[in-house]
């Protein structure tokens, strides 16, 4: 009888532990929370404006699409635009951490466009809520905080 017991209770001791500690939770069940708990990307596709400008008359705004971002400037209360940048856009894939690119600048786009940076490139970041980039003209640079409409 001894013989027979021994055995059965060592297999009752492996089924409860299993191979991969004391965790009875179903196989997936960890991954499945982890993904719950993990932030989803932001979607930064739409339209964003200044939140930071000098004057409500004159601002800056942005639409970012799939893969491509066209920055403007905007005077006369909305009346007047003008191309400041087209480049890429490159979309963040992780959730709930800064997201930075650099932005390749579209010349056949602004090349012609007499308010648009000649930059090559333009470095921008998103935290939070906010996308911002530096913007240089006449001399000045300041940083342009956008906020999405």
């Amino acid at each position: 009888m001894k013989k027979l017991i021994a055995p059965i209770i060592l297999a009752a001791a492996l089924a409860l532990t299993g191979c991969g500690g004391a965790s009875t939770a179903p196989s997936g069940a960890a991954e499945s929370q982890a993904a719950q708990v993990a932030p989803k990307a932001p979607d930064l596709t739409g339209d964003w404006k200044q939140s930071n400008p000098n004057s409500e008359k004159s601002y800056q705004q942005a639409t970012i699409t799939a893969d491509t971002i066209t920055v403007e400037w905007v005077s006369d209360g909305g009346n007047t635009t003008s191309i400041y940048w087209v480049g890429t856009f490159v979309a963040p894939t992780e959730g709930g951490k800064a997201h930075t690119w650099t932005s390749q600048r579209d010349k056949a786009a602004t090349d012609n466009a007499l308010m648009a940076s000649s930059d090559e490139t333009k470095e921008f970041k998103f935290e939070g809520d906010t996308i911002s980039y530096k913007v240089s003209a006449l001399g000045t640079t300041t940083t342009v905080n956008l906020k999405k409409k």
